[in-house]
């Protein structure tokens, strides 16, 4: 199933985005591009992903844009301070001479200055709610597809409850003007053939061009289609295993079909079996 959702969390010095971005595919396959500072988030973002996608080629960005126009508030690290202080009075003791500390060299002290960058540990439950709402976002664009599709189904099935009730009614006919054909040809063609033969002969053709059984086939497949799909859930696989069984017979019926009108309808079955597998791997 395809889908995108995009969500966004404004944290005051930073904000957060996050897309998702799904194609079909036939098992969970999730790829991250996430930036270098939210690198840990990857393990609950791949737990939250995988408890609501069970198909799928997902792509996942995590990314934070930082907001310049809020001022930042310095603060001074009251703990390595304490240290310096304490250091500086020992160096004191063993030099008295030793130049102190000035202002400016304490404020390049590394850490000295604490701002209110926010860290992954305060971050993560703000990438949390966002998965949540991502998620959300895309589990709801996929099940409206996954709702065209069905309907694009639907309709196929129904057109193909169309030609196999058009079908049936023809097989008796097709059958009896084929056996009259062949009757006519085999008398032409061996005088010598009693009648009794020639009966017999057309008994077993008939036998091997009588399509009742396919078409009974094919509409048990159609049923299960239905019923399938109104099933819902991830039904994909189970849909693609149909659409080969309901070509097998189609393919069944036209090479059996020594009339016309059976061919073209075998055909438009094949074309609507067509379209409909190029969509059902799409169902999740």
């Amino acid at each position: 199933m395809t889908g995108f959702a995009s969500q966004a969390r404004d944290l005051g010095r930073l904000t957060l985005n996050l897309e998702l971005r799904s194609v079909n595919s036939r098992y969970l396959d999730v790829a991250f591009r996430i930036a270098d500072d939210l690198r840990l988030a990857e393990p609950q973002l791949r737990e939250a992903i995988g408890g609501r996608i069970a198909r799928g080629k997902v792509e996942c960005r995590l990314s934070f844009a930082r907001n310049d126009s809020v001022a930042r508030e310095l603060a001074l690290n009251p703990e390595l301070l304490a240290q310096l202080q304490s250091l500086q009075g020992a160096v004191h003791r063993r030099f008295p001479d030793a130049a102190p500390l000035s202002v400016a060299e304490l404020l390049r002290w590394p850490g000295i200055l604490a701002d209110d960058t926010l860290t992954f540990e305060q971050l993560q439950p703000e990438i949390a709610a966002l998965v949540v709402g991502a998620l959300d976002e895309l589990v709801a664009t996929r099940r409206r597809e996954g709702e065209k599709l069905a309907s694009m189904i639907m309709e196929r099935i129904t057109r193909m409850r169309e030609l196999v009730a058009q079908a049936q009614p023809k097989l008796p006919q097709i059958v009896a003007d084929y056996q009259e054909k062949i009757a006519s040809r085999l008398r032409e063609a061996a005088a010598t053939l009693d009648e009794e033969r020639i009966r017999q002969e057309i008994a077993v053709f008939s036998a091997r061009i009588d399509v009742a059984e396919e078409l009974s086939r094919l509409t048990a497949h159609i049923d299960e289609v239905a019923r399938v799909l109104k099933q819902g859930g991830a039904v994909g696989k189970r849909l693609d295993f149909l659409m080969q069984e309901l070509n097998r017979e189609a393919n069944t019926l036209a090479s059996k079909s020594v009339s016309t009108d059976l061919t073209g309808i075998a055909v438009e079955l094949k074309i609507l079996i067509e379209q409909m597998r190029e969509q059902v791997q799409n169902i999740e």
